[in-house]
């Protein structure tokens, strides 16, 4: 990669924070020489779990999004908190208090930058095995999630209907399906 690209940030200062995320504004020198102002959204890193049941079956949710006014299908997520580190024992721990499903076993899968242009969020992928309904939801307050089970390939042909527009779910389900060995 070429050093010739890189901007210098010449000062960076949180604009606004709110629970979940901060707006970041950096005074940047561009490589020609310019300077101007980028904002950017930093947020902690967070989990994205596959859960598969027992009976093979995959743990889905239900979720109000805010910001698109309506019911979105996914998979369970979360963010990481300051104390957490190990990103498997988050997605263990988002997992059982979104769902109330505790897993048998949690492999990492995949980690990726999904908003690089505009964000610093780094999203960790989790395929959770053997997972059994075994405690109860333990939601923050602004959550509101209804769980269900579906298949794999129920939730695979939902993804490429377009039935599912939750991103992080699109990502998840499509790179398991193309790297699974089962």
């Amino acid at each position: 990669m070429s050093d010739d690209l890189a901007w210098e940030t010449l000062d960076s200062a949180v604009d606004y924070t709110c629970p979940g995320f901060s707006v970041r504004v950096d005074r940047v020198r561009f490589p020609d020489g310019t300077e101007d102002e980028f904002h950017s959204v930093t947020e902690p890193e967070s989990v994205v779990v596959l859960p598969f049941t027992t009976d093979g079956d995959l743990v889905v949710i239900e979720e109000w999004r805010q910001a698109v006014g309506r019911v979105s299908r996914g998979l369970p997520a979360g963010s990481a908190e300051p104390e957490d580190d190990d990103l498997a024992e988050t997605a263990r721990r988002e997992l059982t208090e979104e769902t109330g499903y505790v897993a048998g076993a949690v492999e990492p899968l995949l980690a990726v930058e999904p908003l690089n242009g505009v964000a610093d969020a780094v999203h960790n992928y989790f395929v959770a095995r053997d997972c059994e309904l075994d405690a109860e939801q333990d939601l923050d307050h602004n959550e509101s999630i209804c769980v269900e089970t579906t298949t794999f390939d129920a939730l695979f042909d939902a993804v490429l209907a377009g039935d599912v527009r939750d991103g992080r779910t699109a990502l998840g389900v499509l790179y398991y399906d193309r790297n699974r060995t089962e």
